[in-house]
């Protein structure tokens, strides 16, 4: 693996990928696995064209078909999703730099079996943050308090030597304005470990059409906060390449990592306007 490089997107297995990377060589590592569901992800795009017996209505009770474009989708299921995951966070810690910090995005089914392996990893001591993500979109269960939030465990190297850039992190609105001086209330607040952020709109520019694709304003938050410009950010479940286009906007480098060849031609799609190595291994 050439690490001169600015920008390179691997297709293959990440683990092996992993091991070819030297140690302590990377800044920043953001990774979203599946989250072991049991379920297959999928995501289908469409588009819609005007005809009198559509299975839509739109503006003015204009009557729309709508035309699948295709699937995209991956198995999100593990038989034992800790044993498969240890191998690929013990090589994370080996190739971060003692600056550098392991944002670890899952969800509630599998958050606590993965902090404790974290702390095994990582030491607890270097525990920094669990980041709340809540969202207000899509289906509501009936039956119990309606799943709305994913967590991100975050980790650094050395807890005497991580970069957070408290001056670059986005502000946000004060809840009560009037409780704070004017000049607090312009800047706004930096924000706390709950984060309030939609998801990627289904038929908003962001969108590639890739399965739990994440949004960018999530990422470049994360990339602000926990990286300078210059750095090299990791992200081995690339998906859509939602980390490396923030990463590349900020001026970061990138290595992304997928084995989906769907995800593979999304990135490819995505940053034809960049400057980027595409290996297949």
């Amino acid at each position: 693996m050439d690490m001169s490089l600015d920008a390179q997107i691997i297709l293959g297995e990440n683990l092996k990928v992993l091991k070819q990377i030297p140690d302590g060589a990377i800044d920043l590592i953001y990774i979203d696995p599946p989250f072991n569901t049991g379920k297959r992800q999928s995501r289908t795009q469409i588009s819609t064209e005007r005809s009198v017996d559509g299975d839509r209505v739109g503006f003015k009770g204009e009557r729309y078909k709508t035309i699948k474009k295709g699937t995209k989708g991956y198995d999100d299921s593990f038989d034992d999703f800790i044993e498969y995951i240890r191998p690929r966070l013990e090589e994370s810690f080996r190739i971060l730099k003692d600056s550098g910090t392991l944002y670890f995005h899952i969800d509630y089914r599998e958050v606590h079996y993965c902090k404790v392996l974290l702390d095994q990893i990582f030491r607890r001591e270097n525990f920094l943050n669990e980041i709340i993500w809540a969202y207000d979109y899509g289906g509501r269960a009936k039956n119990k308090w309606p799943a709305k939030h994913d967590n991100i465990l975050v980790y650094v190297k050395d807890q005497d030597k991580y970069t957070f850039n408290r001056e670059n992190i986005d502000r946000i609105p004060y809840m009560a304005p009037g409780l704070v001086s004017k000049e607090k209330a312009a800047k706004g607040k930096l924000p706390t470990d709950t984060w309030w952020h939609t998801i990627v709109s289904p038929t908003g520019k962001e969108k590639t059409g890739y399965p739990t694709q994440k949004p960018l304003g999530v990422l470049r938050r994360i990339i602000q906060a926990s990286s300078s410009e210059g750095d090299l950010v990791l992200d081995f479940y690339a998906g859509s390449g939602t980390t490396g286009a923030a990463a590349l906007e900020l001026g970061r480098r990138i290595i992304l990592v997928d084995n989906n060849p769907e995800a593979f031609q999304v990135m490819k799609n995505r940053f034809q306007e960049h400057k980027i190595k595409y290996t297949e291994l």
